[in-house]
């Protein structure tokens, strides 16, 4: 049976509870789903400055909370069902750490809500292979975020 590209298996789980209210099911759903160009299963897990900190230590040898990371899994079996044309299945886990967002979100002078959105968004086209780590890299993928978040009704976070 076909799975239907907009289909989302999603579980958001608050180790840190902080933000609960700016992120209803609902919501993350929608932006998620937004980014995604086939189905997908994804868990979002929002944590605390201290869990955030141990994951990018232990995973990225970087000994600091950070806003968003994406853990994608099942890179090679999504591969393969693309090239026999079939949608791929995104799997991955996106852990944010809300004091992070919460301190960019005001120092950039924008929402709650909308940098949650964005990073959202942002994690998503990593569990889908989008990266920047070369400028022409970085700048699809920009281009990709603001496109998704323009049709969510969000501003382009990247303006200066």
């Amino acid at each position: 049976m076909p799975v239907a590209r907009d289909q989302l298996n999603l579980a958001v789980q608050f180790a840190d509870a902080t933000h609960r209210a700016v992120l209803p099911r609902h919501r993350v759903a929608r932006w998620i789903r937004a980014a995604l160009d086939g189905p997908g299963e994804i868990t979002v897990r929002i944590v605390g400055a201290a869990e955030g900190r141990a994951l990018n230590r232990d995973f990225r040898g970087r000994d600091y909370a950070t806003n968003v990371l994406t853990f994608a899994y099942g890179g090679g079996e999504a591969r393969a069902r693309k090239k026999a044309a079939t949608a791929p299945v995104v799997v991955a886990d996106l852990v944010l750490c809300a004091p992070v967002l919460a301190r960019e979100a005001h120092e950039l002078g924008v929402t709650l809500e909308a940098h949650y959105a964005h990073l959202l968004v942002h994690g998503a086209l990593h569990a889908q292979g989008h990266d920047h780590e070369h400028q022409a890299d970085a700048m699809r993928m920009q281009a990709r975020e603001t496109e998704v978040l323009a049709r969510l009704g969000f501003a382009d976070p990247y303006a200066a």
